[in-house]
């Protein structure tokens, strides 16, 4: 197989699979496309017990966003292992290629991207609950998602007049923009703003996922120094509140380590690319495209492993005379966006300092 890499550009004009594993491709294709359906039929069912969220919408997106990629990318591929032919073989003009670079960077932007969004409306709705209940809204959720869209379309047409260019990677199944230091002038600044593009979203959704998890890490503190004596009389609803904490904080935790391994290798080989005396660079390449690509199918379920585990929490938590109840300062916040959890436990820690009444007529 070292041998396969070792030519750079033949990897370009390559007509033959020669080697490669289509088992592969198609457990990626299997994994994301019954991750993104689980986790929207998930999705469907909690919405419909609570009122649409912005939170909602942006996971919705970003399933969707997934999901697409599943479609659109992954028979193109097993096509190619099943027919033999790489995707410029399959095509005299190489529009199949051009295609399949156009859709992977779309669909890397758009998703990205998305995530970013995702973990700053998360920070806004804890950190800042106050400024997120007044200026955001789900109709700028939908402005929001199609901005992403359109910014990341007008990207993805620059190589077609001229600005980048798209290309094939070995074994000949995939293509994408050109990475490699062969790559000059006004290719060169275009790869070069992708990749800081990348960097800019991973350090901003790392630093807000961070920012979020610190956020509940405290209410938590706080919530536990505030019950003192409290402590035999509410085991029910202290097990309702910890499933919710990890509901948040387990997503989060993930996502950010995930995020990081998924990406940042794409941006480092870019980055070592313009600087690399070494002429071949296609294997390292590969990885890199086939970790960001592994990002799509490992989100969905970066959201359903923490719904399991809340409803086996609460399973296993729920008491056992089905007639208890409590009062109604102290029902828990189970569903809503986090941005009502959180004016909810705000709500809760200001009625304790005398606060109360200002707080609940927000």
């Amino acid at each position: 197989m070292a041998n396969s890499f070792s030519n750079h550009s033949k990897c370009h004009e390559t007509v033959d699979v020669e080697f490669g594993q289509p088992i592969t491709s198609a457990l990626m294709f299997a994994g994301g496309v019954v991750g993104n359906i689980v986790a929207l039929v998930l999705l469907e069912v909690r919405r419909r017990r609570t009122s649409p969220s912005l939170y909602h919408i942006l996971v919705t997106a970003l399933l969707m966003t997934d999901l697409l990629g599943s479609f659109s990318l992954s028979p193109v591929v097993l096509t190619a292992y099943a027919r033999g032919k790489t995707l410029v073989g399959m095509n005299a003009g190489k529009e199949l290629c051009a295609y399949f670079g156009f859709s992977m960077t779309f669909l890397s932007l758009s998703t990205l991207s998305i995530v970013s969004v995702i973990a700053l409306e998360r920070y806004l709705s804890i950190g800042h609950p106050y400024f997120y209940e007044r200026h955001l809204s789900k109709l700028r959720g939908y402005i929001t998602v199609a901005l992403v869209y359109l910014g990341s379309i007008l990207f993805c047409v620059a190589p077609f007049l001229g600005f980048g260019d798209y290309v094939q990677y070995c074994p000949g199944t995939w293509c994408f923009l050109e990475m490699s230091q062969t790559n000059k002038g006004k290719d060169q600044v275009y790869i070069g703003l992708y990749a800081s593009f990348i960097l800019i979203v991973i350090t901003s959704t790392v630093v807000c996922n961070i920012s979020v998890i610190f956020h509940l890490v405290m209410m938590q503190r706080k919530r536990k120094a505030r019950r003192g004596g409290e402590y035999a009389r509410s085991r029910y609803r202290r097990s309702l509140s910890m499933s919710e904490e990890v509901e948040h904080l387990l997503p989060l935790a993930i996502i950010t380590v995930v995020f990081i391994c998924c990406t940042f290798p794409l941006v480092f080989r870019v980055y070592t690319n313009f600087t690399s005396s070494h002429t071949d660079t296609s294997h390292a390449d590969l990885r890199a495209l086939r970790l960001l690509s592994f990002h799509s199918i490992i989100n969905p379920w970066v959201f359903i492993i923490p719904s399991i585990v809340r409803i086996i929490w609460r399973k296993s938590r729920k008491p056992q005379k089905s007639s208890m109840t409590w009062g109604k300062t102290h029902a828990p916040v189970t569903g809503g966006s986090p941005a009502v959890q959180s004016q909810h436990r705000l709500n809760e820690w200001d009625r304790g300092h005398g606060r109360g009444k200002d707080t609940e007529s927000f």
